[in-house]
């Protein structure tokens, strides 16, 4: 396929079958290429030198890894059989470059598309973390969104989760891991029932010494659940607005990091196109 001097070698078609498992390589060469065409779209379709660096980032990784570019090369063309990516060939026959093709091969919606990137690259996580991160690629306004894009995900299979995604604490996964992985979430144990307390004997027993001491009575359960007085929860609250502005800053400026990370590797790899063009 092409436009405009441009050639796409390996775009998908009908033939290709659906694709549930990925290798640890593929899911991160994938997530890499869906991550930078959000973030970072004036430098997409990626070369092999952006993508083995983005592969191997400090941050917004996990695990953190070491690919050499030969290993990145031979992941894309394995993706490239499953219909996943296809090789960008422009009209000046320089350095080949990659583009994922996920928006073909699935229905997801660009929301559930930043989330399933954003598990590819991280995997488990709690709601809270995975919507501070799936925003940078698309903006999520709140829980109640997250929520209803992860249950679409959820019928469909794409995701696990480790219990109601109602409950607080829970955590969701993607399912594209091999059988071999074993990655399968734990339910999360259910609140326990109050505890009952039995009641009190109306008499002593004979064979219980008259001289010992009574028990001391159970403090009442509902001084365990008093509320807090209203200063005490409002400073947690504040507390917990700061802690959410300092992590999407930190989210901010990770991605300016790799913002300028990128645009370095791509200037460098466009002297290097320029000094074979020129003999260098």
């Amino acid at each position: 396929m092409s436009s405009e001097g441009v050639f796409v070698e390996g775009a998908p078609d009908d033939n290709h079958p659906e694709v549930r498992q990925l290798t640890r390589s593929q899911r991160r060469v994938l997530g890499v290429l869906v991550e930078k065409a959000f973030t970072t779209p004036d430098y997409y379709p990626l070369t092999l030198k952006a993508l083995t660096s983005g592969c191997n980032q400090k941050s917004n990784r996990d695990p953190i890894s070491n690919y050499t570019e030969d290993a990145v090369a031979e992941t894309c063309d394995a993706l490239r059989e499953m219909g996943l990516i296809a090789v960008v060939h422009t009209e000046s026959g320089r350095t080949e470059r990659y583009r994922h093709y996920m928006r073909k091969r699935f229905t997801f919606s660009e929301p559930q598309l930043a989330i399933i990137t954003e598990l590819l690259l991280r995997g488990r996580q709690q709601l809270g973390e995975l919507r501070s991160r799936a925003s940078r690629m698309v903006p999520i306004q709140n829980m109640e969104q997250l929520r209803s894009e992860l249950g679409g995900l959820l019928e469909q299979g794409f995701i696990q989760a480790s219990g109601q995604l109602e409950r607080r604490g829970v955590e969701v996964d993607h399912t594209f891991y091999l059988p071999n992985e074993g990655r399968e979430l734990a339910a999360m144990p259910e609140e326990a029932a109050p505890a009952t307390t039995a009641p009190a004997p109306a008499t002593q027993p004979a064979t219980q010494p008259a001289t010992q001491p009574a028990a001391a009575p159970t403090p009442p359960a509902a001084a365990a659940t008093a509320p807090l007085p209203p200063d005490v929860s409002e400073r947690l609250a504040s507390i917990e607005r700061l802690c959410e502005e300092l992590r999407r800053e930190k989210l901010s400026m990770a991605e300016e990091i790799e913002t300028i990370n990128t645009r370095l590797e791509e200037l460098a790899s466009s002297v290097d196109d320029l000094r074979r063009d020129l003999g260098a």
